[in-house]
């Protein structure tokens, strides 16, 4: 018969605390050999050490439970593999995500003002193929590429090209309130037909000030700031919505160096009609 150890000495032997195994007990994921009827005492046998140790790691990894399960009780050995080969890319993602937010921040620390130039543009009407939406912020990213490759695909299945490049209008709740509505749209001909979520639209004239960003977006706050910031210094600002116009994106291609997002905040006329997002990949990424 197997040696069994109590809880407490199971969690010296383990480096794991009593309140630890209770938890794995509760949540199915390491549960002792024995329990006393009368006394509730947990008991585990030494076999189980290594699969506490195995747990420990892979908590250590930030793991969730669920999937820490799902490797314990794989059918094979290739199934445990693929479990654990698929959090490692997703800890590798994480790793490169908080480079590039590392990054940022000491050139913010380096170059705390920017001096990006900003430009003032007046946008005409435009006709537009269009999905509007409420949504939460934190589910704008996702959002917005889904939509974006959905107007695109619609498009494609109806022959119409775009017109020029394609953008989003975003109401001021979503910023304040965390939660407003969205549009994302592609500028085409009016001939856009009604399907799924896609509509056609009017996209409404504007008078805008212009700042580009360039790259991936996890930086696009600085841009919002200095643009922001230079909008207020110049009492130009006027109620309405954010604008962004995405010259170059990831449909253009998959290097994110080379991606430009020109941002528009509402201001009081100051200049001739400007076209605003031209062609597609009409911007040089120099």
């Amino acid at each position: 018969m197997a040696a069994l150890l109590s809880i407490g000495d199971f969690a010296r032997a383990t480096n794991l605390s009593v309140r630890t195994l209770r938890f794995y007990h509760e949540a199915a994921l390491l549960e002792p050999a024995e329990i006393d009827s009368n006394s509730g005492y947990r008991r585990y046998r030494t076999g189980q050490i290594p699969v506490a140790q195995v747990i420990r790691r892979f908590r250590a990894l930030d793991m969730p439970l669920g999937e820490i399960r799902e490797v314990l009780s794989a059918r094979d050995i290739a199934a445990r593999n693929e479990l654990i080969a698929a959090h490692a890319k997703r800890l590798e993602d994480d790793i490169e995500r908080q480079r590039a937010i590392v990054t940022s921040l000491r050139d913010l620390l380096d170059h705390p003002d920017s001096t990006a130039g900003i430009e003032h543009r007046t946008v005409p009407p435009t006709s537009a193929a269009a999905i509007t939406e409420t949504i939460d912020i934190t589910d704008a990213a996702a959002w917005y590429q889904g939509a974006l490759g959905e107007l695109f695909a619609t498009l494609a299945a109806q022959g119409i090209e775009p017109t020029s490049a394609a953008g989003g209008i975003f109401s001021n709740e979503l910023f304040t309130d965390e939660r407003g509505v969205a549009t994302v749209f592609v500028p085409c001909g009016p001939e856009v037909r009604h399907l799924g979520r896609v509509e056609a639209t009017i996209v409404p004239a504007a008078e805008l000030a212009v700042i580009v960003h360039a790259g991936a977006l996890e930086g696009v706050d600085r841009a919002y700031g200095t643009l922001g910031a230079y909008v207020a210094e110049h009492a130009l600002a006027v109620d309405g919505p954010l604008r962004e116009y995405y010259a170059v994106g990831a449909d253009e291609t998959t290097d994110a160096t080379s991606w430009r997002t020109e941002i528009g905040w509402p201001i009081f006329a100051t200049n001739p009609a400007v076209n605003l997002g031209g062609s597609r990949g009409r911007v040089s990424p120099d």
